[in-house]
């Protein structure tokens, strides 16, 4: 499936010719000059731009420009090859993107749904650049939920043979995503999956981690009288939710709130954690250095 074009960033404005270049590495002099340079040099406007040094003196170095380029598809292949010459020197890894392609995505989940139908719903609704290609679930439950959304739904169980289930869902998303999100999706993905899926993972859980893992965080949580209750959005790595984060969040409550309260609270606050993550995926802000991120939000 191809992902259609997005007519329109967030603020209503045209992303008609719209590129945006990310570019990290080793801070030095002339970075900066080279990519403004050079984009001034093939007639591009920079609409924006955004840079970070760890520190000056040998640090690491991030800059995400975003700029207007008339007939800018057309002329990409040409920018990259002249991007690749000015850059190689410097010794800095880079990417470019057009502003205009949204980004495909297959959505893992479990029996909760809050996250999903957050997703679907901002996805319909203009506030994410992105495609949902599929749903994959490994319970039949959310189905009829997701149906009116008409994206692709596939129900694939796991059972005692995990390595069958994952082969399946491999089948389904390598080559047709940009990225995958795990939407509370209750599964550990295997070192394999994530070896062969070849783009990157987005998951969302609660920040009780690692105090309250498991079964019954929240029961557990009210029973030590907690009084925030946050959610974190990261990366995928083999290291079982310490990928780097892109994404945090917290609201309080109080010794007044039951178990319930405290699970509704969660799931708003995973909502919107979950949300701005790939909304800034989606739009090229988010840099991964190491076990860490710089975000350009």
């Amino acid at each position: 499936m191809t992902a259609a074009p997005t007519t329109t960033d967030r603020n209503g404005e045209s992303l008609a010719d719209r590129g945006r270049l990310m570019v990290q590495g080793e801070d030095r002099p002339g970075i900066v000059s080279a990519v403004s340079g050079l984009l001034s040099e093939h007639g591009a406007n920079i609409v924006s731009l955004d840079q970070h040094s760890t520190d000056p003196a040998g640090g690491r170095f991030f800059q995400r420009t975003e700029f207007h380029l008339p007939g800018f598809a057309a002329r990409r292949a040409e920018l990259e090859a002249r991007l690749a010459e000015a850059l190689e020197p410097l010794r800095m890894s880079w990417r470019l993107s057009e502003a205009s392609r949204r980004k495909r995505v297959a959505i893992f989940a479990s029996r909760m749904d809050h996250c999903l139908l957050d997703l679907l719903w901002r996805e319909r609704r203009g506030e994410l650049s992105m495609t949902t290609t599929m749903v994959v679930d490994n319970h039949p439950d959310l189905a009829d939920a997701v149906r009116p959304f008409d994206v692709p739904y596939f129900h694939v169980p796991v059972g005692k043979d995990k390595a069958d289930a994952e082969r399946r869902q491999l089948e389904l998303v390598r080559g047709n995503v940009d990225f995958v999100v795990l939407a509370r999706y209750m599964q550990i993905l295997s070192g394999d999956f994530l070896e062969q899926v070849g783009v990157p993972i987005i998951n969302i859980h609660h920040s009780f981690l690692p105090a309250f893992m498991g079964a019954g965080p929240y029961q557990r949580a009210k029973e030590r009288g907690v009084k925030l209750i946050g959610a974190t959005a990261h990366y995928v790595t083999e290291d079982l939710d310490e990928g780097p984060i892109i994404e945090q969040d917290v609201a309080r409550v109080s010794h007044a709130d039951t178990v319930a309260d405290h699970v509704r609270t969660g799931a708003d606050v995973e909502r919107r954690v979950l949300a701005r993550a790939v909304g800034w995926h989606c739009e090229d802000r988010v840099f991964r250095d190491g076990n860490s991120t710089v975000v350009f939000g």
